[in-house]
């Protein structure tokens, strides 16, 4: 049964890890992917998934990180953390980004423990290059959400 188990997470990592491939392949045929690098993390543990670091040249403070999972890809870019922001406008800044999330394309705006950030995630069975495109909007949304949100920001 165990082993079972085991054979099974091997398979899903071992997608996981192919479509990652994919993924940064998808990346390089972009228009500008000179500018793109990214590297592979591994998983922290035995039952975690690969994550994937894409760097794009201009935005290179604004790493986008993605991983995939048997439901979905998920790309995430950390924004700022809950020490950065002023705090007499946290909650005008909380209503600016629940106002903004429909207005951005691909992209959505949460909170990961004491970070911000913006993400986007499609289906796991979304094309690479569509995940390229995901990857390149969410970096791109970054960049326009620190300059929004600046002024709410130490």
């Amino acid at each position: 049964m165990i082993d079972l188990a085991h054979r099974a997470r091997s398979r899903t990592m071992e997608i996981a890890m192919k479509q990652m491939m994919e993924i940064e392949r998808a990346m390089l045929r972009r228009p500008n992917a000179a500018g793109v690098s990214s590297n592979l993390l591994p998983p922290a543990d035995a039952d975690g998934v690969p994550v994937m670091r894409i760097s794009i040249e201009g935005l290179e403070e604004l790493p986008v990180f993605i991983t995939a999972t048997p439901s979905q890809v998920l790309c995430i870019c950390y924004l700022w953390t809950e020490a950065e922001i002023r705090a007499e406008r946290r909650a005008e800044m909380l209503e600016a980004m629940m106002d903004l999330n429909m207005a951005i394309p691909l992209s959505n705006f949460g909170r990961v423990g004491e970070h911000y950030v913006i993400f986007g995630s499609l289906a796991h069975d979304a094309s690479a290059d569509s995940i390229a495109t995901d990857v390149a909007m969410v970096a791109d949304n970054a960049y326009e959400a620190l300059d929004v949100f600046s002024e709410f920001l130490k």
